[in-house]
């Protein structure tokens, strides 16, 4: 528990970012792992905000695949979470936020928070990309 506390605020990042460092061998699990964030700078992550397209739910599994710009990744542990506003439906478009529990050969995340931001969907998908771009220039 006091990890938890210490654990610095989640980073936004797309899934071929989880995925390439993955492929590239960077070590992940309860440290995270290094991604490739910027021109020349990396940084160490194992809290993430990412969002994507709500592509299949299992709900055998308690999980759901979700798809951004860059490829899919799985969330597990989703009937545990917050919501707000029931966000487990295909096509819906979601945030979540979650652990990482390993990035290849895809990205599996352990949700802590979720929330459907269908509503404004296409603005949200337009900004997605600068949001985690300028994020982790500042941060790397």
């Amino acid at each position: 528990m006091a990890a938890e506390k210490t654990r610095p605020p989640p980073v936004k990042v797309l899934s071929g970012q989880l995925r390439a460092a993955g492929i590239r061998g960077e070590a992940h699990g309860a440290e995270g792992c290094l991604i490739r964030a910027g021109r020349n700078g990396c940084l160490r992550v194992s809290l993430v905000w990412m969002q994507g397209t709500v592509v299949e739910v299992q709900r055998e599994t308690n999980s759901v695949l979700l798809m951004d710009e860059t490829g899919t990744f799985t969330v597990q542990g989703v009937d545990g979470v917050p919501q707000g506003k029931p966000c487990l439906v295909k096509g819906k478009y979601v945030m979540v936020m979650g652990l990482i529990q390993t990035v290849s050969p895809e990205p599996i995340l352990r949700a802590v928070k979720m929330a459907d931001l269908s509503e404004l969907a296409v603005l949200h998908r337009r900004m997605w990309k600068l949001e985690v771009e300028d994020l982790q220039q500042v941060l790397a």
